[in-house]
């Protein structure tokens, strides 16, 4: 789960993370009321959108007094930002940061995430702050600094030090860049976090040490124990199929593609939609209904998968283990009477009752195309949908 990056400042703030002094605004008079509150003679005005880029997408802003923060929060809330992670359709902004300006020197990048290979949080960072760490490693990795973590004893002092050094952050600041790392990363581990990147880090003329920026990512796993953090969802920001999904504990992602994709189980899902692509066709969700699927859950699969009017027919691709073929081949026809499928429908079912699955199917009166193989239920629904 993402927040907005004032969201994300603020719970920083709880563990002593030095970050600017802002406010959020929903409308053009409460930017300029914010700003009037805050009191400095600059202020930057923020598009608040779960996506980076925003200031090369035109969505970041300095003021220099209330008439342009008025101008800009006009020009900026309702705009719809494309930037890289958004995609061309982009994304409409409908809140603001309004914060105070800061008199940056330096800026660095940092960076805690879970590597996958050791098992283990790593701390990155970078005196190319400002930039996509993506370019960075790509061009520069030697300017990559990384930490890991013992979980047993958790970030410590020396490897803060040691990160603040490779990094050059002044000497007299080391103390302050210590901190601040000790504390982000106790909100990275006491949050459940998955991401926390703070780009730009900066150093200011008064000598301070603070996040300009602010991405905090939450591990979905974990907020049934984080009501704190889950009350700064911000739904809107979310595509309605997923949250949708999320209410049936389905998982789904929408894709761009015209085929929709029902199936069992991540890893068959994965091999699902690279195998559509093979033979020519776009998938246009990743859609997996778990291995304790009801009747119910896969009409409401159905439902969702439909409610995208880019789905022009819909691969169903069903291993049985814990999931038995005649439970989703009776939720594939309840759903299809429901709905009132006008797309190709292609079920390939395999497992534990499949031979009483396929009965199920074959003696509806819906109009189903039965697969052999996975393979065979591919470039079926390619053809049908070509």
């Amino acid at each position: 789960m993402n927040i907005h990056e004032y969201q994300g400042k603020e719970v920083l703030r709880q563990y002593g993370v030095s970050v600017p002094n802002g406010k959020v605004a929903f409308t053009v008079d409460e930017a300029v009321e914010a700003a009037k509150e805050l009191g400095t003679k600059v202020c930057v005005v923020k598009a608040q959108i779960h996506a980076g880029g925003r200031g090369k997408a035109g969505g970041v802003k300095v003021a220099k007094n209330l008439e342009e923060v008025r101008l800009y929060a006009n020009e900026i809330l309702g705009k719809t930002l494309v930037t890289h992670q958004t995609g061309p359709e982009g994304k409409e902004v409908k809140r603001l940061l309004i914060e105070e300006g800061c008199d940056i020197q330096k800026e660095y990048y940092i960076g805690l995430v879970l590597d996958r290979a050791t098992s283990r949080v790593v701390l990155m960072a970078s005196e190319e702050g400002g930039t996509e760490i993506e370019e960075v490693a790509e061009k520069t990795p030697e300017k990559i600094f990384k930490e890991e973590i013992d979980p047993v004893v958790g970030l410590t002092a020396f490897q803060a030090r040691r990160i603040a050094f490779n990094i050059n952050i002044p000497s007299n600041l080391v103390g302050q860049a210590v901190k601040f790392l000790m504390g982000l990363y106790n909100a990275y581990i006491d949050k459940d976090c998955s991401i926390a990147e703070i780009n730009p880090l900066v150093v200011t003329g008064d000598g301070k040490v603070m996040a300009l920026d602010a991405k905090l990512n939450f591990d979905s796993n974990a907020l049934y124990r984080r009501k704190d953090i889950m009350d700064l969802r911000d739904l809107e920001e979310e595509d309605a199929k997923e949250i949708e999904a999320s209410k049936h504990d389905l998982s789904y992602v929408a894709l761009d593609g015209n085929i929709g994709c029902m199936v069992n189980g991540a890893g068959l899902a994965m091999s699902t939609m690279d195998i559509v692509k093979h033979y020519g066709g776009e998938p246009a969700n990743f859609l997996d209904v778990g291995g304790s699927a009801t009747a119910e859950k896969v009409t409401e699969a159905f439902k969702i998968i439909l409610s995208d009017p880019n789905v022009k027919g819909i691969f169903v691709n069903i291993f049985g283990g814990i999931m038995k073929c005649d439970i989703i081949a009776t939720g594939v026809v309840e759903a299809a009477r429901q709905i009132g499928l006008t797309v190709p429908l292609v079920v390939r079912l395999e497992g534990t009752n499949v031979d009483l699955g396929k009965k199920i199917l074959a003696e509806s009166d819906i109009d189903i195309i039965a697969a052999e193989s996975m393979a065979d239920g591919a470039q079926k629904i390619v053809s049908l949908v070509g």
